[in-house]
């Protein structure tokens, strides 16, 4: 179900913890089986977590698949459901709504012609509204397939990201 390269990734993930802990390796393997379908992945439905996926995760760690998910449905960094090539996810708490997340949200939402929530026509982007990403002096924040943080998102930087993404 997982390359060879993605077992051995996990297999270091799960040599940071002591021998009885392989439990505490579940968020790293989910990442990396997510990573593996995203790049691999033929069809969207292809490209995100199912049931299967978690299954064979948490059996690989010797734990109860309810274990792993529990981990990849709380966190909404586990996409447990198809989303666009590009992912962005938007800060909206308090702190960027302030510092002009919303209105971050409102002008890629207009640019990409997708409300918040939804994938474009030809699967490229998904647009989201995340929690606290833990920059809020860099507001506002987005966040490119779970793991490239943008920073300072104004209209202009807002441009460039998606010139780049195309």
């Amino acid at each position: 179900m997982l390359s060879a390269q993605s077992l051995a990734a996990i297999d270091r993930e799960v040599a940071k913890y002591p021998a009885d802990q392989k439990r505490s390796a579940v968020m790293g393997a989910l990442r990396i089986a997510l990573v593996e379908r995203r790049e691999t992945g033929k069809t969207p439905e292809e490209r995100c977590l199912n049931t299967e996926v978690i299954e064979f995760v948490a059996n690989y760690l010797q734990i109860p698949p309810v274990a792993a998910y529990e981990v990849a449905t709380f966190y909404n960094m586990y996409d447990m459901k198809p989303v666009g090539q590009y992912k962005i996810t938007v800060c909206t708490n308090l702190p960027c709504a302030l510092s002009g997340g919303v209105n971050a949200a409102a002008y890629i939402s207009k640019k990409l012609g997708i409300a918040i929530g939804e994938t474009s026509a030809d699967g490229k982007y998904t647009l989201l509204e995340g929690e606290c990403m833990g920059a809020c002096g860099d507001a506002p924040v987005l966040l490119v397939n779970n793991h490239k943080m943008c920073s300072f998102m104004t209209p202009e930087a807002i441009d460039k990201k998606l010139a780049e993404l195309n």
